[in-house]
C-alpha cells in the first residue's frame, strides 16, 4: 500500500492533533488574505481559520475520500482533490500557505524539496508559509525504529506505524535548511498528541518568502 491508498483507506478514522496557533498565525495573515492550505486532510484547519474569522480558505489533498469526509463535514469550505501531488494554481496566487504534519507523510528528501518548490510557486513574493511538523524523539524505542528504517531509506528518523504508513520525524537542522527559503518569522517548540494515541516532539515555523530565492 503506497501513502495515498493509506489515507484514502483511513479517511473516515483518523483525527489529526497539530495545534493551531491562531494568534500567533494572526500576527502575519489578515482575515480577508487568500489562504492555501496544503494537504489539507478533511480540512480540520481551515474550519479552525473560518471560525476564527478568515475568509478567503481553500484546501488541497492527494488523498479524495479525506475531500470527501471534508465537504461532508464542512461542505462551506473550498476543499479540492489533486491526486497527482500538483498544487492547481498558477504561480503567485496565495498570500499564506499552511502545511500541518504534511512532511511527516513525505519520507524522501528530494520529494519535501520538490513539494517545497510548487509551495513556494503559489506563494505571492513575501508570502507566507505556516509549518507545524514532527521532531526527533529521544528514547531507546525511537532509536530502534529510526535505526530499522534507516538500514532501507538511509534516512534517520523515518518509521512505519502500528498501521502501516511511513512516516518521518526531523533533525532541527535539517528542518532549518529545508525552510532556507522563507525568512523566519517565529519557531516554537512543542510536545502534541499524535493520531495514533502517542506524544511527539514537535515545532512550529512562520516565515516569509523572498522570492529572490526561488
Amino acid at each position: 500500500m503506497n501513502q495515498n491508498e493509506y489515507w484514502n483507506s483511513v479517511a473516515e478514522e483518523k483525527k489529526f492533533t497539530t495545534i493551531l496557533n491562531v494568534s500567533m498565525f494572526s500576527k502575519y495573515v489578515s482575515k480577508n488574505s487568500k489562504i492555501l492550505d496544503v494537504g489539507c486532510g478533511y480540512g480540520r484547519i481551515l474550519n479552525e481559520l473560518y471560525e476564527n474569522g478568515f475568509t478567503d480558505l481553500t484546501g488541497v489533498d492527494t488523498a479524495e475520500n479525506m475531500i470527501k469526509r471534508g465537504k461532508r463535514e464542512y461542505p462551506y469550505l473550498n476543499l479540492i482533490a489533486n491526486p497527482d501531488g500538483k498544487i492547481p494554481f498558477p504561480d503567485n496566487s496565495f498570500d499564506a500557505v499552511v502545511l500541518f504534519g504534511i512532511l511527516t507523510c513525505i519520507p524522501d528528501d528530494e520529494l519535501q524539496q520538490d513539494f517545497l518548490k510548487e509551495v513556494e510557486r503559489v506563494l505571492k513574493p513575501q508570502g507566507i508559509i505556516y509549518v507545524n511538523d514532527f521532531l526527533l524523539n529521544r528514547g531507546f524505542k525511537n532509536w530502534l525504529e529510526y535505526k530499522k528504517a534507516e538500514k532501507e531509506t538511509g534516512i534517520y528518523g523515518v518509521f512505519k506505524t502500528h498501521d502501516g504508513v511511513t512516516v518521518r520525524q526531523h533533525k532541527e537542522s535539517y528542518i532549518s535548511k529545508l525552510l532556507s527559503n522563507f525568512k523566519k518569522l517565529e519557531y516554537k517548540k512543542s510536545v502534541i498528541p499524535t493520531m495514533n494515541g502517542g506524544k511527539s516532539n514537535s515545532f512550529e515555523f512562520i516565515g516569509s518568502l523572498n522570492k529572490n530565492t526561488v
